[in-house]
């Protein structure tokens, strides 16, 4: 049995191979080793594996246990040296018998996205990121920087740059009164959110659903056009293959996929495809295939 696992900051997914057909999934928070220390990794995944146990147990002919487990493969936001090396260890305590892999939720991305093939893979969700993948890694990768200093395109600086333009009254009035009042927000508690309390990224990504939702507003589709045409600038350009389709993953691309695909046409690049959720894929990159 392979247990494959696309893991974000805010939620993971857990999809574990039943049979050539059959999987069961579950659902748990984030783990970001970055962010995470050892005991709070080791209790998420101990919680899963009780719960496939409590779960299977009543559906399985033969009694489901953790040493069913026969390789994990991990994709992780925070996966990277040394950090990486806490994930790999927990699971190898949590399923003994298995053959771990941990590697970057970037690496999860392309894989999803263009399986054995080259193209250009990004990230779009609370934050951004992106890379040059060969079919089989990645060969590129600019810096993310985060959300201070980069991360275009992402929820979390969407929802910095259109709070701005609320804030400094550059949207038509209706607009900014309709946003402060759908959140009942003041000026100020955002000050106070952005300012005084933790998680101030995740405060602002949370912005993303109404922005969504007035995305034909002729002001914010302009302002999302030209943000991620930013994007594409600061990232996608550096790769210098504009020979290769860009694919995307995350939340915040499957909301916008139109504005993306106007971005992409304006940037004279080539649109891929969107993944808002790549869990399915990842798992058919490797369940579907017999040597992975």
């Amino acid at each position: 049995m392979k247990l494959i696992v696309d893991s974000g900051s805010t939620k993971t997914e857990w999809r574990l191979q039943l049979s050539e057909h059959l999987s069961h999934s579950v659902q748990t928070v984030g783990i970001n080793p970055v962010r995470d220390d050892e005991e709070t990794v080791r209790r998420v995944i101990s919680a899963v594996a009780n719960s496939l146990e409590a779960e299977l147990s009543m559906t399985m002919e033969k009694r489901f246990t953790r040493r069913s487990v026969s390789a994990v493969f991990f994709y992780g936001a925070g996966c990277i040296a040394p950090y990486s090396n806490v994930v790999r260890q927990c699971l190898l305590e949590v399923f003994p018998k298995a053959k771990v892999c941990v590697e970057s939720d970037l690496l999860g991305a392309a894989r999803a996205l263009y399986g054995r093939t080259e193209g250009i893979a990004c990230i779009m969700g609370t934050g951004s990121n992106s890379c040059l993948y060969n079919g089989e890694k990645i060969v590129k990768n600019v810096s993310p920087l985060g959300w201070i200093l980069g991360d275009e395109g992402s929820g979390a600086v969407l929802g910095r740059l259109f709070v701005g333009e609320v804030l400094k009254r550059q949207f038509h009035r209706s607009l900014c009164m309709s946003f402060l009042q759908y959140h009942k927000l003041t000026p100020e508690d955002i000050i106070e959110h952005v300012y005084r309390q933790p998680q101030a990224n995740r405060f602002l990504a949370s912005f993303v659903p109404y922005i969504s939702r007035v995305q034909d507003d002729r002001e914010v589709h302009a302002f999302l056009v030209r943000e991620f045409r930013r994007f594409f600038h600061r990232n996608v350009r550096a790769y210098k293959r504009p020979d290769l389709s860009v694919s995307f993953v995350g939340g915040v691309a499957g909301a916008f996929e139109g504005v993306l695909r106007e971005a992409v046409g304006k940037e004279k690049l080539t649109f891929g495809s969107v993944e808002k959720n790549p869990i399915g894929k990842i798992y058919d990159f490797h369940c579907m295939e017999k040597d992975t």
